[in-house]
């Protein structure tokens, strides 16, 4: 597995897995009918951010991160980043592989702290996978979260110190 630089041509293989996570509704807190242009905008990332891809020896598009600073000013020195794995590509260290990537460009921009603001409690893989990265959870928002199938569930605040 390759991770690179995502570029405006890997939208199109990025948009389907995409779109079908958003309409799930069960791990974004975006709105589940978010059409393409305004997904494109928020995840194509323009520096200070980033955008990644995930491939395989073919090329295939297996997931995809970006990441960014947190906050501005006073606060630019935590970042944040947000991942997706193709459903068809899950179980196969993508989403480890682009954590640890994520982390390893934070360390490098000199960023202090990694904060995740919003990873549904009920997405127990990637809670334990972003604890098994380091991560700890600062504190779950009771019922910030509305899930489609499970009502109100918590939304978990994640944190590690670079």
């Amino acid at each position: 597995m390759l991770i690179r630089e995502a570029t405006a041509a890997d939208w199109p293989a990025i948009w389907p897995f995409f779109r079908a996570i958003v309409a799930a509704g069960e791990t974004y807190t975006y709105p589940r009918d978010l059409d393409e242009a305004a997904a494109r905008a928020m995840w194509l990332l323009t520096p200070p951010g980033r955008t990644v891809v995930a491939v395989d020896e073919s090329g295939t598009v297996l997931g995809t991160a970006k990441m960014n600073p947190n906050h501005m000013g006073g606060s630019a020195h935590i970042a944040s980043a947000s991942f997706m794995v193709d459903p068809r590509h899950g179980g196969r260290g993508v989403g480890r592989a682009l954590g640890e990537h994520v982390l390893d460009w934070a360390r490098a921009e000199g960023y202090r702290a990694m904060q995740f603001n919003a990873v549904v409690e009920t997405n127990t893989g990637a809670v334990a996978l972003w604890q098994s990265l380091g991560f700890q959870i600062m504190t779950t928002l009771p019922e910030g979260f509305r899930h489609p199938t499970k009502g109100y569930v918590g939304l978990h605040i994640m944190y590690q110190q670079l």
